[in-house]
């Protein structure tokens, strides 16, 4: 007789290890990546256990209701090929419409290897993000014409408000603790006054990685990633690029940056509205 797959709501210390699991498999997790998915949706985190053990594991965040998306999605190796990731995947899609207002959209960001798979679970595909990497010796120039400054200059609110025209549901909770989060560097362009742009280079495993960068225009965008990836200099610097802004597959070819990974970003329901061209860094693989 086979052993029953459990599926539950995962506990804490439960996803330091699925994040153990996702540093083994090669995706790099911020340094601090657990303690801030978690606080953003504590009942996101979705278990697979058999005999106890656990054995698998993803994220199905809401964000109040209004949007949702599927990521973090692993299964451990000896414990692959028997369908328990299928039926770990159907569980947590389904948990997830059941906590999305009716006709809220989902979104994840899925291997392409697995775009096909995704397809049949009702999933459509939007465009794919590609993740580059460069090395970082010395810092690149600044622009001069565009002024950078701590994001926390700027009052949270406007900080929101600017998030919101780039991802398709408010995320205040997540976005507070992202920006201050430690070992990283949140900066703002300033013009008129107003904010221009924002984005976030924070310290993983290896390397840093920049997420989100959201910005008017290339030249908004330049001129915060000079800083950010000054932030990385000595090491690997990473960007997930979303291919249907072409600014922003300017920027990384600007910078000599190559293509290591990519996913497709696929959806659930209607495809949300943003402003594709403001977004030259996606935030998350992860939470979106």
């Amino acid at each position: 007789m086979s052993i029953p797959l459990v599926i539950r709501n995962m506990l804490r210390p439960e996803l330091d290890e699925l994040v153990g699991w996702a540093a083994r498999e090669g995706w790099n997790p911020g340094l601090h990546d657990a303690q801030l998915f978690w606080a953003t949706d504590p009942e996101a985190y979705i278990a697979a256990e058999q005999d106890g053990e656990l054995i698998g594991g993803g994220a199905i965040t809401s964000y109040g209701g209004e949007f949702g998306f599927m990521g973090f999605f692993i299964i451990r190796p000896e414990f692959r090929g028997h369908g328990l990731g299928d039926r770990l995947w159907h569980a947590r899609r389904d948990r997830l419409l059941a906590r999305l207002h009716p006709g809220a959209a989902i979104g994840m960001d899925g291997v392409f290897a697995m775009q096909d798979y995704y397809a049949k679970g009702g999933f459509v595909f939007s465009h794919r993000n590609l993740r580059f990497q460069t090395e970082i010796t010395e810092p690149p120039q600044r622009t001069p014409d565009e002024e950078v400054v701590p994001l926390a200059d700027f009052a949270l609110n406007e900080v929101l408000a600017y998030d919101r025209t780039c991802f398709p549901a408010p995320r205040r909770v997540f976005l507070q603790g992202w920006i201050t989060q430690p070992d990283a560097l949140a900066l703002g362009c300033r013009r008129n006054g107003r904010l221009a742009g924002f984005a976030v280079v924070r310290r993983c495993q290896d390397g840093c990685k920049i997420g989100p960068l959201f910005a008017d225009d290339a030249s908004a965008a330049e001129a915060l990633y000079a800083p950010l990836a000054g932030f990385a200099a000595g090491g690997p610097l990473f960007l997930d690029a979303p291919e249907n802004n072409p600014a922003a597959m300017a920027l990384v070819q600007r910078h000599g940056m190559s293509e290591v990974f990519g996913c497709a970003r696929m959806y659930l329901g209607p495809a949300p509205v943003v402003a594709q061209d403001r977004v030259f860094g996606v935030t998350t693989f992860e939470l979106g």
